[in-house]
């Protein structure tokens, strides 16, 4: 007999043991879900696949034959430096082939991986160095400037250990002390390391959010989280990586594990090519993706912007990449047509820090008319297997119908979505029956299609009705010369809150385009009471240190709407 699911088990155990019957199991092994099973893959199958690293004086090349000892070393010296299971070993790096090593040596020897963002301000840097009670921080030689304004401030940090081709120098003269030699380490240690049995509930890695309100928080993955994100992530109708692709990963390795791919390419065995501190540059990436065949690429939209701009001035193509992941914000549409004309085709993924972070995917399904296919790709896409979503009402916490119209705050459940914060922070993000709260609110049509709308935080009330402010800057950088625009509500005596859009001219239409000239391109794409009151001309949307636009800085510096704004756009 079988127990019935939905009772808790302490009151499951007490009836069982009163009926005086037993369940009934299966008879599989109770094969722990590590990453020490993507290290073994890379090792027994993987051995001639490459990993080429973009550096200033060329590229780094090496098989996972070869690095695989490399990390067999990593873990003998954490381990001689007194590192434990549970302790946190931190990372400043680029993307780079020592920091995928020590994605795999930290985590397989028990420890957790805890990569740092390198784009975030000193005292967050601060903030999450200490909170996360980190014990030794590998960095890059061309980061060491970012821990300066930490000197003194991060005690439980004994060992800063230097990333670097040149030995390792002393550091006294800027407070740093001396720094171990990553190098150095490594040809101290032996080829073999006896990896330790792991628990598949234990710690793998944690990632802090941005920050874009208060501090950031610490989200701790586990090696089960982190092996069946890695198998979501390799099913056909998700990302679809296979030994057969050479993945590009531009998003960095700092933010959420660099959605996965580091595990995904080393499961499936395919190439991995790392930009290093090229990755904002557009003329590196394309050069890394045209010489070593690049298959897959994956960035946010901002790194896409500025690819699409660089292959229109040049000429330039790159015939073999038939995906270009793309995440962290809503993809514009004609960003998404851009990409298309040269022959880059956008595969859409919506997700968070998390959530691992893969939530969704925008593959159109097989019944999707030919004239819909667009619009399908334009949307967040269907939730990936593994993970269940729901809407409800912010207000009200009410379930809300899949019909297309109605919108709410995504909520979400899976094996690889968080159910809190480390050290306990923002207990609220759970809602009573164990829903993760994202905060983004989005509508979803009766085929399942995830259609964000904005963020609870972002969302614009006018007159008492909302206004998404993601849908009127996608309708804003239709518009044939504007290239960036982000949408912001602020107060008005009448409305309570009216748009203001700020948009960022492409280079060529700088000083030549209108704010009349926006709002009449608008008037047949959105709501007349959706129109914005103003459009401010700024030369860059300012970005948060993952790359979206950050909206709490416009809103610091924004100045009142102006008087004597024309009310029938309002009305």
């Amino acid at each position: 007999m079988v127990r019935p699911a939905g009772l808790p088990s302490t009151f499951k155990d007490l009836l069982f043991d009163l009926l005086e019957v037993s369940p009934v199991e299966g008879l599989m092994q109770d094969y722990e879900l590590s990453l020490q099973h993507v290290l073994w893959r890379i090792e027994h199958l993987h051995q001639k696949k490459e990993v080429v690293t973009k550096l200033d004086h060329g590229v780094h090349r090496m098989t996972n034959a070869e690095m695989v000892p490399r990390i067999n070393r990593l873990a003998g010296a954490l381990k001689r430096l007194g590192i434990k299971p549970g302790d946190r070993v931190a990372t400043l790096a680029f993307n780079n082939h020592r920091h995928l090593e020590l994605y795999y040596a930290v985590p397989c020897m028990g420890a957790v991986l805890h990569t740092l963002n390198l784009r975030l301000f000193p005292q967050h840097l601060e903030f999450i160095i200490n909170d996360a009670e980190d014990k030794v921080l590998f960095v890059d030689q061309a980061l060491i400037p970012l821990l300066k304004p930490l000197i003194g401030k991060i005690p439980s940090v004994k060992q800063l250990v230097l990333m670097t081709d040149t030995p390792a120098a002393s550091h006294s003269e800027d407070g740093l002390g001396d720094m171990l030699d990553y190098e150095t380490l490594l040809a101290a240690e032996s080829d073999g390391y006896p990896w330790p049995k792991l628990s598949e509930r234990m710690a793998a890695a944690m990632c802090y959010t941005s920050g874009t309100t208060g501090n950031p928080k610490g989200v701790v993955y586990s090696h089960r989280s982190q092996f069946l994100h890695t198998m979501g992530v390799l099913q056909g109708d998700s990302l679809g990586i296979t030994e057969k692709d050479t993945v590009l990963p531009i998003v960095p390795m700092f933010h959420a594990n660099s959605w996965g791919l580091p595990y995904a390419c080393g499961m499936a065995g395919s190439k991995v090519l790392l930009p290093d501190r090229f990755m904002g540059d557009a003329k590196s990436v394309v050069e890394l993706a045209e010489q070593e065949g690049a298959t897959i690429l994956a960035g946010v939209p901002t790194i896409w912007i500025n690819t699409v701009a660089y292959l229109k001035e040049t000429g330039k193509r790159l015939p073999k990449v038939h995906t270009v992941i793309c995440g962290g914000s809503a993809v514009p549409r004609a960003l998404m047509e851009g990409m298309d004309a040269v022959g880059l085709r956008i595969l859409h993924a919506w997700g968070m820090t998390e959530t691992s972070p893969l939530g969704s995917v925008a593959r159109p399904r097989s019944d999707t008319r030919p004239g819909d296919e667009l619009k399908a790709r334009l949307t967040q896409g269907v939730v990936n297997s593994g993970v269940e979503i729901r809407i409800s009402d912010p207000a009200t916490g009410e379930e809300l119908p899949w019909d297309g119209v109605a919108f709410g705050e995504i909520q979400v459940r899976g094996p690889w979505i968080a159910r809190g914060y480390h050290n306990g922070y923002d207990p609220g993000k759970l809602t009573e029956d164990g829903w993760f709260r994202t905060g983004d609110v989005a509508k979803i049509t009766p085929e399942g299609y995830i259609e964000i709308v904005d963020r609870t935080k972002d969302v614009i009330k006018s007159g008492g009705e909302w206004i998404s402010s993601v849908e009127l800057e996608n309708a804003v950088m239709s518009h044939p010369k504007i290239m960036e625009a982000a949408v912001i509500g602020l107060a008005h005596p009448k409305w309570d809150e009216r748009p203001v859009a700020y948009a960022v001219p492409k280079p060529e239409f700088k000083g030549k385009v209108t704010q009349e000239e926006v709002i009449e391109f608008l008037k047949d794409k959105v709501a007349k009471w959706w129109l914005p009151d103003e459009v401010r001309f700024i030369d860059e949307v300012p970005k948060t240190s993952v790359g979206k636009f950050d909206k709490k800085v416009l809103r610091a510096s924004a100045e009142p709407i102006h008087a004597g704004v024309k009310e029938e756009a309002k009305n």
